[in-house]
């Protein structure tokens, strides 16, 4: 808490004109969504300016010129929270909702917020693929599902980006995806053809009755 709020009195030269929203950020997107996106946490300068989930910063323009892509969204950037983006069959959300210093959350702030996306996926039923963008909404995500019995143990589970899991009977696909920091993308870690085929794997799994129902 106390961070968010300093980097909200301490601003960038760019955006000193700006009232930063420095609060909790909740997720964004289609409450009927069947696909759900979960990232690290808001980025200081980004979500935490502006109030909306990956909006305002680099990250957020990686994501969401991919999710546009693959026909997720309504437009290919996001600049602030009323720019008339629109999430379509995509829900997304965060492991962390205040900015973490060094986008480093303590285990206590992991903890702390769990029970938001415990909520969220509580709220979202017709969720059928679930995407980790990075390691620790994995971790996070891995977690809830073994505290409520859904898979056996964690150990089953190895992070590598483009990797499917089935979670068990009736619960969503799990799909591993390099997060879209700067660190992956401004490397070559992770490029738009590598999160583009992430999500057209999403895309296949979700439609998939659909088309065999058309073959009955």
């Amino acid at each position: 808490m106390e961070y968010r709020e300093q980097v909200a009195r301490i601003k960038r030269r760019a955006y000193q004109d700006w009232d930063y929203w420095a609060r909790p950020v909740p997720g964004f997107g289609d409450p009927e969504a069947r696909v759900l996106l979960i990232g690290l946490a808001p980025g200081a300068h980004g979500a935490n300016r502006t109030g909306r989930i990956f909006t305002g910063d680099s990250s957020g323009d990686f994501l969401y010129r991919a999710l546009f892509e693959t026909g997720f969204a309504s437009q290919p950037t996001s600049v602030t929270r009323d720019d008339g983006l629109e999430l379509l069959d995509a829900y997304v959300t965060a492991a962390v909702r205040c900015a973490p210093p060094g986008n480093k959350p303590l285990p206590a702030e992991i903890l702390n917020c769990r029970s938001y996306l415990e909520r969220e996926l509580e709220l979202l039923k017709n969720i059928r693929v679930a995407i980790a963008l990075g390691r620790l909404a994995f971790d996070v995500y891995l977690t809830i599902l073994r505290a409520q019995g859904k898979i056996a143990r964690r150990s089953a589970f190895v992070f590598a980006h483009g990797q499917e899991y089935q979670t068990g009977p009736g619960q969503p696909l799990l799909i591993c995806s390099y997060h879209p920091s700067q660190q992956n993308t401004f490397t070559g870690k992770l490029t738009q053809p590598m999160l583009q085929a992430v999500f057209r794997k999403a895309r296949r799994r979700i439609e998939q009755p659909e088309r065999q129902a058309k073959h009955n």
